[in-house]
């Protein structure tokens, strides 16, 4: 692996010292190499230079077979600061989150603010100058009102591995809380005792009267990153072998879109681009695709194709 330059040692080495603060279990060799791109040795010698200008750093024990280093005395968190630009930027968030996600933007944002005014003066008139140069395009969306503290509980129980009990259609269940998703609605995935072992999908501001039981479960290596890959949005279902056909003319776009996480491209000799990934969730495939207009088709699976001809033929009828 090619070294870095030797200019940018000295910025490295307090970009570590700030990586090293950032984590609570410290940082090993390998993340060290994967965060500044550098071979082992370098790696080694990045590592070993901060234990020489620093003795706060320490090596932390872990459950781990690598050896990590970071501090356990975090007199240095004084080195990481805000930038009026990372104000305005988190402020430029705001209007491309949903309602709840906008709610706890502004709490984080009042945090930083305090920090900010704690150790430099924060220029209210430049983040204002930059808040009114850049901007997201209106966000279109549905506005559910999703509480916090709803929020805050179910938190808990993942963290906890605790079962709640909630009112969800009218029905008191007792569930397994796994993990939160979110997308145009905020979503739940747990497991309904009364179910079984598989695992479902539960609109957030549905829930009711929502309590933490003493009982805990065993999350069994559940896995929400890797569960949500199984879906193209946030619905569950039949799992579809997805290939699509875009025209040469939408290739540039297609090459550079992200459809999901399994997706392969392949641009064919007349431009056309071939996408193919692995989902389910077959509504929101073909709202994704209806977008995309006459610039796509859809060759597999035969059942997609179908129920997207039949979703345009009952658009069609209003018109």
């Amino acid at each position: 692996m090619e070294d870095k330059p030797r200019y940018s040692r000295v910025s490295d080495i307090i970009d570590l010292i700030i990586f090293m603060l950032s984590k609570l279990n410290g940082v090993s060799l390998n993340d060290i190499q994967e965060r500044f791109g550098v071979s082992r040795r370098t790696a080694e010698r990045m590592r070993d230079s901060v234990l020489s200008i620093l003795p706060q750093v320490d090596e932390i024990a872990t459950d781990e077979r690598c050896k990590r280093w970071g501090f356990t005395n975090y007199s240095l968190n004084e080195l990481v600061s805000f930038s009026n630009e990372d104000i305005a930027f988190l402020e430029n968030l705001k209007p491309a989150c949903d309602k709840m996600s906008q709610t706890e933007l502004d709490e984080i944002l009042t945090k930083v603010k305090a920090l900010k005014y704690k150790h430099t003066k924060m220029d209210e008139a430049q983040v204002e100058l930059l808040l009114q140069s850049e901007g997201y395009a209106v966000r279109q969306s549905q506005n559910y009102k999703v509480d916090l503290n709803v929020v805050s509980v179910i938190r808990q129980a993942i963290k906890e591995n605790r079962k709640i009990q909630a009112e969800y259609k009218d029905k008191v269940r007792i569930l397994e809380p796994l993990g939160l998703i979110y997308g145009e609605k905020v979503h739940l995935i747990a497991r309904e005792n009364a179910k079984g072992q598989d695992e479902y999908n539960y609109v957030l501001h549905r829930l009711k009267n929502i309590e933490i039981l003493v009982e805990k479960f065993d999350p069994k290596g559940f896995d929400l990153q890797e569960f949500s890959k199984k879906s193209f949005g946030v619905y569950f279902g039949e799992i579809y072998d997805v290939k699509l056909k875009f025209i040469p003319e939408a290739a540039e776009d297609v090459l550079n879109y992200n459809f999901h996480p399994t997706q392969k491209m392949k641009q064919q000799p007349d431009g056309s681009v071939i996408v193919t990934f692995k989902a389910s969730g077959d509504k929101h495939i073909m709202w994704n695709l209806f977008k995309w207009g006459y610039a796509v088709k859809i060759l597999a699976p035969k059942v997609l194709k179908k129920k997207y001809k039949e979703y345009i033929d009952e658009i069609r009828k209003n018109f």
